[in-house]
Order: C-alpha cells, then structure tokens, then sequence
C-alpha cells in the first residue's frame, strides 16, 4: 500500500480526465457522464489491483489503448453536436452572389493575407472554393503561379484537386478547388471526431505527405487547418500549396538557400529556427508529428507554444523544456546550424513522452516520438509512418 500513498489527488484525477476522453472517442454515443463514470470505475479498480504506480500506470494505458481499438469508422458527433450547425451552408439570398468569371453565386467565405476565398454554387448543386490571388502583390514564399504548377505536380488520392484556373482584370489569378466544408482543426478544436476518424484523417495526411515528397515537393506548411474533407469520415485532402518547394521549379529557391521564414508557429521544426537553409522534406514530418501530437492528446492542445504573438524565441523555450535542451550528443547536426551558439539556453532536462501526451495511446505516442526528434535524419518518413502498428487497425 506504500506506492497509494504516494499517488495525490491530482495525479490520479489526471488519470480519469484521460480515460475519460478516450471512452468518449470511442463512442460518439457515450455522453459525457457516462464515460466519466466508465473512467472513475477504471481508475478506481486500477488503483485496488494494481501493487505499484508502474502497474497502475499500466493498466490505464492499456485501458486507453483498448479503447482506441474498438472504435468503430462513421460514429458522427458527440450527442447534442449538430455538425451541419457549425458549417455555413450557401443559402439563397435577397442579395445575389458576386460573379467571379464564368462563376456566379460566389459568396465571401475568407480572407487571408495572400488571398480570399468565395464559395460558388454550381448549377448541379456541387460547390466550389474560388481562391482569389494577385501574384504581383505576394511576399515570400508565397507564389501563386507556383502553387498551381506544384498542385498539377501533385495531383492524386488525397491531394486537394485543382480544378481550374484563370486570369481577372487588375493582374489577379484565380484557382478553382471543391469546397470542403471541414478542416481538422476546426474538428478537433470542438472534439468533433472520434479516435478512428482521428486515425483515418491522419492516415490520408500521410498518404498526401509520402507521394508529394516522392516527387520531390516540400509542403512547408502542414498544420492541421490545411488538412480538409467533406465529411469527419474522410477522405482527408492536403490543402494550400502557396509556399512550397520543388527543386529546379522556376519560383523555388535555391536548394542551399531556401526560406527560413515558412510554416506556421507552433509547427515550425527547429533547425529553420536557427537559420538552416538546406532543409528537406523532414521538415514536413516535424510538422506533422506536431500535428498527430495535438490530435491525440488529451484536450487537443498543440505540442509546442510560440507565445501569443507567435516569437520564435518563445517556440524554442517550449521545444527545449519538453525534448531537453539539446546539444552535441543529442543532436549531432546541431553544429550546422548557422544561428546555434549565438545565445545561451537554460539546460533543460527531457521530459518523458508520457508526461508530454498524456492520455494518448501507445501506438499513437510511439509514432509522434519517431517524427519529433532533433536530428532531422532520424525523422520517419510518411512511408515508414503509414507502415506503423498505430495505422494496422484501420
């Protein structure tokens, strides 16, 4: 009974918030009292049977990941979650749409920094997103007439479909997609997927991940509002293109001398942060271990934190806290990077990936640990990572 009393109050309801959310990813029929009160049973018959904390430990993983094994694809919402109410639907108006090209019915659907986006409805009832562009206006890296050659590049299963383009007055550019009307983000913002449409969503990611870098294109941006599907079932498409890379492309840069400057906050990996400009497609699979990270934890919060205006120095504080501040031993290639030395660090000591995921399932945390590592070459790659046991249920 010694290792009970050495369990406090918080670490064993840390324990029951976990299981708690797995019970409930593995039913979308599971209120929440209802899988709370599976949890608490869990928990209580963990912490009688159970003869130390590693065996109390273990037996809630394993409750967890028996959890994620038994759901079921095509489960929908959570009760009292209407998805349709969280999606604008277009409508007919007293005001009629604006007419971009032979489009008509185009309503206001966002605006970005480097574009905005309508919604048209076509005749037969399908819907397009109408991204609106002016090229001559872009920044770097984003480039439109590049995005265009390197989605035709791209095209396949679970890449977003281009469908066409064309030229405005005033220099604009115009691309054509299906409107999808989730994005992962806003699905797991509202907890709106179960643990295997999580799975299933991130199998097709990296799906999408595996054939662009086949051929040789670096997203740079991946990040789960650029991952979109028309139903939380899937298919799942990898969306936005506007500032990736292809060697020997027209608009790419250099191969020694890429951007720096790409992706977006908390998913940006760390050599780009100190200055390394022969990045490759790892850079992608950092990203996308960030991404699976925030999918599958408790709560869905992103793996790293770059502070409230998106500092970089805030994003390497946080990176450093959780991974161990790193140095020679720990990543061999450190002594590349052309802005490492310039300052001094606090010496973190790693935490353990069972404090970093906490209520994530082994497979799924194993995975993450393979992508979110220091030594860019010690990534998985998407091919090696659509082959783990975390995808062997699906």
């Amino acid at each position: 009974m010694g290792w009970q009393q050495g369990l406090g109050f918080t670490d064993r309801l840390k324990a029951i918030q976990s299981l708690t959310t797995a019970y409930q990813q593995a039913s979308s029929s599971a209120a929440f009292a209802e899988a709370q009160a599976q949890a608490r049973q869990c928990e209580t018959e963990a912490y009688d049977q159970a003869t130390s904390k590693e065996e109390y430990d273990r037996i809630c993983q394993d409750a967890i990941d028996a959890a994620e094994n038994t759901t079921t694809l095509g489960s929908g919402s959570h009760p009292g979650q209407d998805i349709s109410s969280d999606v604008e639907f277009l409508e007919e108006d007293s005001i009629p749409g604006e007419k971009i090209g032979n489009y008509t019915s185009c309503f206001h659907h966002f605006s970005g920094l480097q574009s905005t986006i309508y919604k048209s409805q076509a005749q037969d009832g399908s819907i397009h997103a109408i991204k609106v562009t002016v090229p001559h206006m872009m920044t770097a890296p984003h480039d439109a007439q590049r995005e265009i050659r390197l989605l035709r590049d791209a095209s396949s299963q679970n890449v977003i479909p281009l469908i066409n383009t064309f030229n405005l007055d005033e220099g604009r550019l115009v691309l054509v997609f299906p409107f999808l009307r989730f994005d992962f983000e806003h699905l797991l913002r509202r907890d709106l997927v179960t643990a295997t449409q999580t799975r299933s969503i991130l199998r097709d990611m990296f799906s999408a991940i595996a054939h662009i870098h086949k051929i040789g294109i670096i997203h740079r941006d991946i990040k789960p509002s650029n991952i979109l599907m028309a139903s939380p079932d899937g298919p799942a498409y990898l969306a936005d293109f506007g500032i990736s890379w292809k060697e020997g492309d027209p608009g790419s840069e250099p191969t020694d001398s890429k951007i720096t400057d790409v992706g977006t906050t908390c998913y940006r990996a760390p050599e780009i942060l100190f200055g390394y400009t022969k990045y490759d497609t790892t850079l992608d699979l950092w990203a996308a271990g960030c991404l699976m990270a925030e999918a599958t934890v408790v709560g869905h919060r992103s793996l790293f934190d770059s502070g409230p205006v998106g500092s970089d120095l805030s994003l390497i504080h946080s990176i450093f806290q959780k991974l161990g501040t790193p140095d020679e031993n720990s990543w061999p290639g450190v002594h590349v990077l052309p802005d490492w030395g310039k300052m001094e660090f606090h010496p973190f000591a790693a935490q353990s990936w069972e404090e970093i995921l906490p209520g994530a399932s082994s497979k799924g945390r194993d995975l993450v640990q393979q992508l979110v590592c220091y030594e860019s070459g010690q990534r998985v790659s998407a091919e090696q990572a659509l082959r783990h046991p975390y995808f062997s249920t699906i």
